[in-house]
């Protein structure tokens, strides 16, 4: 058996689990560990981490080495999330607590650490097949990861944590103050990005992750006699809120049994989630009691067993689609348009020479071409560029994205040029692969110009004297071969090539 452990070092504490992968690679959690160092009451106020705070800091990872060393632990692996992101002296900590323990500390994006969580609660709950939302409220930011079934489609993180209130609202005393009502406030700014994430579909499973909502659990079972602490509905939480409202932090301490570190912050989490649970419109959230470490812990396991994780096109897949949805594109359309694109991918292979990876790039941008008619139909593929750059498609690597978004810019009148900052600064390779696959897109966009889908496939192949393209539809397609014509100079261009329209 192998004994493995997680590190998360979060803003506004430290946790470690230990757990033990038997032979058919489940995990049983073996310690919990829990250190309250608050690095994001330094971050969050200052910008940077205090020689003090990073002490603490070193003691801590100081203990976690006992106890990995205690448990012959075989792999860990230490991530730190948004306060070591934003600190302006973030690779100090690293190199500090590096010497002072022997452990490696990595610092994590936001995605990868959605990503995570999501791995930890897809463990702990039934998602098959049913659409989710995950709010996970830590210190320094909230993450909203909307999936479906194992696939993220989404993921949204915002100033919101628990700590950062804290620091920017700045009330230190213990007396009755509109706390509450400064969270409500500040909170309300992203309401509309929040409803604009969640979009129209309905939300069967609302779950909430982190220490702020186990305890929001545990206070449910406390003060309600309720059963369980795996689930709080939305009357309870408005209710719970009520109550620690109506207290000092000194009062939640002595009367709730709560930590001071938790006492402070308990009331804008809980502001937090009522808000966001509020706006996906669900009469409860579950409390799976997973978190980040968690994840960790099963990613390394799942690394050891070398289970397969979910298939990259179908999670890329259902993101772009969800992204499309978002924006108001013709899905039919855009469906029929990465379906082209695919088939003439395939079948100019010889001329193309790129692997299973581009074709993906170019279904991404086939899906998502149209999104930006969402802000203005003059320019839209300028539109889609600037959409594609400021929204993650999860699967894809920046890189990839940025090839993606450089796909959309190109899909209609004018050719990659370095002119374009967008385009210059991709890597020459990445230039490379848009010049071929933009002239692939454009063909296939123009093959349903009408948006009427009457194109049901398509034939491209190599004649003796040239390339020959025929569509194969529903009606005599004169329109769509006209428009062929119109847009087959970049293909011709790109691939030196002559193109004639059977």
């Amino acid at each position: 058996m192998s004994k493995i452990a997680a590190i998360d070092v979060g803003s506004n504490a430290m946790r470690m689990v230990v757990g033990e992968v038997d032979e058919a690679w489940q995990v049983a959690t073996l310690e919990n560990v829990r250190l309250p160092v608050r690095l994001g009451q330094d971050v969050f106020s200052k910008g940077y981490l205090e020689h003090e705070t990073i002490q603490h800091a070193e003691i801590a990872f100081l203990r976690f080495k006992h106890v990995a060393d205690k448990y012959g632990v075989q792999r860990m692996r230490a991530v730190a999330t948004s306060a070591a992101r934003e600190a302006s002296n973030g690779d100090l900590l690293i190199d500090r607590v590096l010497h002072a323990s022997g452990i490696e500390l990595e610092i994590i994006n936001g995605e990868e650490e959605a990503g995570l969580i999501h791995l930890a609660v897809t463990h702990a709950l039934n998602l098959k097949n049913k659409r989710t939302m995950l709010i996970d409220i830590g210190g320094g930011s909230v993450e909203i990861t909307i999936s479906t079934g194992q696939n993220i489609v989404s993921t949204e993180s915002y100033n919101l944590g628990t700590v950062r209130l804290l620091e920017k609202l700045g009330t230190k005393n213990n007396t009755k103050h509109p706390f509450g009502k400064l969270v409500r406030e500040y909170a309300e700014a992203a309401r509309y990005r929040i409803e604009r994430e969640i979009g129209d579909e309905k939300i069967i499973v609302c779950a909430g992750t982190g220490g702020n909502v186990e305890e929001i659990g545990r206070l449910r079972q406390k003060l309600f006699k309720a059963d369980s602490d795996r689930f709080i509905t939305m009357d309870e939480l408005e209710e719970l809120i009520e109550r620690l409202e109506s207290m000092s932090c000194d009062e939640r301490i002595s009367k709730l049994k709560l930590r001071p570190d938790r006492a402070d912050v308990i009331l804008p989490a809980s502001i937090v989630l009522h808000m966001i649970a509020g706006e996906a419109g669900v009469k409860k959230i579950s409390i799976p009691k997973v978190g980040l470490k968690d994840g960790i812990l099963l990613d390394i396991a799942e690394e050891l067993s070398r289970s397969p994780r979910p298939h990259r096109r179908e999670q890329a897949w259902e993101s772009a689609l969800y992204m499309g949805r978002k924006y108001q594109f013709n899905e039919k359309h855009a469906r029929l348009t990465a379906k082209l694109a695919a088939h003439l991918f395939e079948q100019s292979e010889s001329l193309h020479d790129l692997d299973d990876n581009s074709l993906l790039l170019l279904e991404m941008a086939s899906l998502l071409h149209d999104i930006g008619h969402f802000i203005n139909t003059i320019d839209h593929e300028k539109h889609g560029y600037y959409l594609l750059s400021v929204n993650r498609l999860i699967g894809l690597t920046v890189r990839e994205q940025n090839t993606v978004a450089n796909l959309v810019r190109y899909h209609r009148k004018h050719s990659p040029t370095t002119e374009d900052d967008g385009f210059r600064s991709l890597p020459q390779k990445d230039r490379l692969i848009v010049n071929k696959l933009s002239a692939l897109l454009r063909l296939a966009d123009s093959m349903d110009v009408s948006n009427a889908n009457p194109v049901t496939d398509v034939a491209l192949r190599e004649t003796k004297s040239g390339w020959q393209i025929t569509l194969v539809g529903k009606s005599d397609l004169m329109l769509e071969n006209w428009s062929l014509s119109k847009r087959k100079s970049l293909f011709e261009e790109v691939f030196g090539v002559k193109l004639k329209i059977n």
